[in-house]
């Protein structure tokens, strides 16, 4: 049988996780450390994204070729703060990998699974 790849999305507040105290981070990296090692091979990839602040979005300018905006594409509380790439057999598999990312339980946090195209 051919294995389902999924995005795993990793929202938050910025704001709340620019200002968490060195002690939860270095939880939070406990955690994801954890997530690795337990999800083994159907972790395909992911990383940590800087912040939004660093971001830039391309849109259709007025001459149709694209403009820069420095910043994000949607200005929200909650941001894109990093993904995971997995490997699941269904979207149950995919839940239960992607519910061991501390941010699925977090109390300003949250994770998005999106099932991957395949063409």
């Amino acid at each position: 049988m051919r294995m389902a790849k999924y995005l795993v999305l990793i929202y938050g507040d910025a704001q709340t996780w620019a200002e968490a105290p060195e002690q939860w981070q270095k939880e939070n990296e406990a955690g994801h450390a954890a997530f690795n090692a337990a999800a083994g091979a159907a972790v395909l990839g992911g990383n940590e994204l800087e912040t939004v602040d660093r971001a830039v979005t391309l849109r259709a300018g007025s001459s149709g070729r694209p403009a820069r905006t420095d910043g994000p594409f949607l200005e929200t509380k909650e941001v894109l703060g990093g993904y995971y790439l997995l490997e699941a057999e269904d979207m149950d598999e995919a839940i239960s990998l992607a519910g061991q990312i501390p941010e699925a339980s977090a109390p300003t946090s949250g994770v998005e699974i999106r099932p991957i195209k395949e063409h």
